[in-house]
């Protein structure tokens, strides 16, 4: 009988099996933080006992993970198979048999998955026109009643608070508290439904949809193409503020106006009272500019009127009148023949009052009428002469 014995090392660690499972366990737990984030693709999710386990890939790697029952309720994404994810997760060891998975912490769908989602939802709408610039509504110049559809409580429901008191406190805000993160595209499309509703009882001018912050990934709820056909289908102007400047989701495209933030959606929907009141005062300037200058026109048109009045009244009249009259007076003192008589000059008449303007009027031995500045003479020509004629004898 031949027998054989290894050479033992007697310097090497020597295990049982359950110590050398423990050992392991310790060593991954000092080795891995306690969370951690892990990119994969999600292959045959199945649940087994109200646990839901799945295959996480990534190339030709792959790892066992789990979805506890009681984890399993409060997740806002369910991954299906081929979903690409984001896992926030930790190690499991069992050490009773040296078997490892991740036990997933929450899951959310991947920025990949999530655009390629966008593009899908609005490849279908474009064809629809509900992107097209025309169907785009103008917003109210100086809304005062506006729903604001957010979470509440949130930091971006108190920055739209605040910065509508500061500059719009005249509107009045309805908001309307909604989740905006998970799977809750159907209760965002009842809410903006019922807003439309009641937007004419409750004299609503336009709908603010906003949410604060968050990844691309937490957006994707706005990607939905209900919520796109809610907003449409909205009765009154619709402004979005969803995320960071660089986000952009299906609804900021059919909104009428887009933000970049719910501070901004505020902003551009309410007007700044500061420069409203400036706006306000320089029109009163200019209005009290015009009416001071329509009042000095019609000043100077009454006065011109006055004057007027003042020419045509009687007795003003009556005094022209005397004026002129008396002027005519003097005109035919001037031209009266008395007047002619008084300076040496005489007229003569026939005997029958017939004025005599020429020699040849009479016949030598005719009665005549001199008539001078204070009386009268009667006399008979014994002799008439004309300039252009010698004398006449007393026989012609």
């Amino acid at each position: 009988m031949i027998t054989s014995e290894l050479p033992i090392d007697p310097g090497l660690p020597r295990y049982s099996i359950g110590e050398l499972n423990r050992a392991i366990g310790a060593l991954l737990d000092r080795g891995f933080a306690p969370r951690f984030l892990l990119d994969a693709t999600v292959q045959k999710p199945q649940l087994k006992k109200g646990h839901l386990w799945m295959t996480l890939v990534d190339g030709e790697a792959s790892i066992q993970a789990v979805v506890w029952a009681s984890q399993l309720q409060k997740l806002q994404h369910r991954p299906e198979d081929g979903d690409g994810v984001v896992i926030v997760g930790k190690l499991n060891f069992w050490n009773s048999r040296a078997s490892l998975c991740i036990q997933v912490l929450d899951i959310r769908p991947s920025l990949s998955r999530v655009l390629r989602e966008f593009e899908a939802v609005r490849t279908r709408l474009t064809p629809e026109g509900l992107f097209d610039r025309e169907r785009k509504r103008p917003l109210p110049v100086e809304p005062m009643r506006v729903a604001l559809l957010t979470s509440v409580p949130s930091s971006a429901l108190a920055d739209m608070l605040r910065t509508a008191a500061e500059r719009w406190p005249a509107a009045t805000l309805v908001v309307v508290p909604v989740p905006v993160q998970g799977p809750v595209e159907a209760r965002l499309c009842r809410a903006v439904e019922r807003v439309g509703e009641e937007a004419a009882n409750l004299g609503l001018e336009a709908l603010v949809l906003a949410r604060g912050g968050g990844s691309r990934e937490d957006l994707a709820v706005f990607d939905g193409e209900a919520l796109a056909r809610a907003l449409a289908a909205c009765p009154i102007p619709v402004v979005t503020g969803l995320g960071h400047e660089d986000d952009l989701t299906i609804a900021d495209l059919v909104a009428d106006y887009r933000a970049a933030t719910p501070t901004a959606a505020i902003v551009a929907l309410m007007p700044d009272r500061v420069e409203r009141q400036w706006q306000i005062h320089q029109k009163l300037k200019v209005q009290r500019q015009m009416l001071r200058h329509r009042l000095s026109l019609d000043h100077q048109r009454l006065q011109q009127r006055r004057e007027i009045l003042a020419q045509l009244h009687p007795q003003r009249q009556l005094g022209r009148m005397a004026s002129e009259l008396q002027q005519r007076r003097h005109l035919l003192e001037a031209l009266s023949p008395q007047k002619v008589l008084a300076r040496g000059f005489a007229f003569v008449q026939t005997s029958e009052g017939k004025v005599l303007h020429r020699v040849d009027q009479v016949q030598v031995g005719d009665s005549i009428v001199v008539m001078l500045a204070d009386g009268r003479l009667g006399a008979t020509v014994r002799e008439r002469q004309s300039r252009m004629e010698g004398s006449e004898s007393p026989n012609h």
